[in-house]
């Protein structure tokens, strides 16, 4: 604020030009648009017969590739599934046992119930177990790719272990 008063002091304040040199005094210009830089990375590509990437088709999967991206899904779709249960707790009518008495009435079987609570269950241990994974990994351990692989098949393994022992035993 006080940059902005004794800049204003310095050059005179003049309302009929406004000075704007105020906040673009280290601003360098530009040279060319983003559009132009594309242009000549295209051509420069085109003139020296590169083929464009094809982007997943080049890459081997591998369990930390598809751990990252199952964790990254996770988080997404537990953030968005809690949002969207918070929202409807604001808004639909009725409470929670006539929603539970609406599900009993469905007359759905044991083994339909239990894979929709595996299926309930299994994000929220995956991505339980996979953030303790990234916090030792946040402690600077477990950077060996033989660590990587083991924690990811360990990460894998317990959360298919500890889904279905809550689907089934909870």
């Amino acid at each position: 604020m006080a940059l902005l008063l004794r800049t204003l002091a310095r050059q005179g304040v003049c309302l009929s030009r406004p000075h704007y040199s105020v906040f673009f005094r280290h601003a360098a210009p530009m040279g060319t648009t983003a559009k132009e830089e594309m242009n000549t990375f295209w051509a420069k590509n085109a003139k020296l017969s590169r083929p464009m990437s094809p982007h997943l088709t080049i890459y081997k999967w591998s369990v930390p590739m598809m751990m990252s991206i199952t964790f990254r899904g996770t988080g997404v779709g537990l953030s968005g599934a809690i949002s969207a249960f918070a929202l409807a707790a604001l808004v639909l009518p009725g409470n929670y046992p006539h929603y539970l008495d609406l599900i009993h009435s469905l007359s759905v079987g044991p083994y339909l119930i239990g894979l929709a609570k595996i299926c309930l269950t299994f994000p929220v241990t995956f991505h339980t177990f996979n953030g303790i994974r990234h916090l030792c990994w946040d402690l600077g351990k477990g950077f060996g790719l033989p660590e990587v692989y083991r924690t990811g098949y360990t990460v894998i393994g317990l959360s298919v272990i500890t889904s279905v022992a809550v689907a089934f035993f909870l």
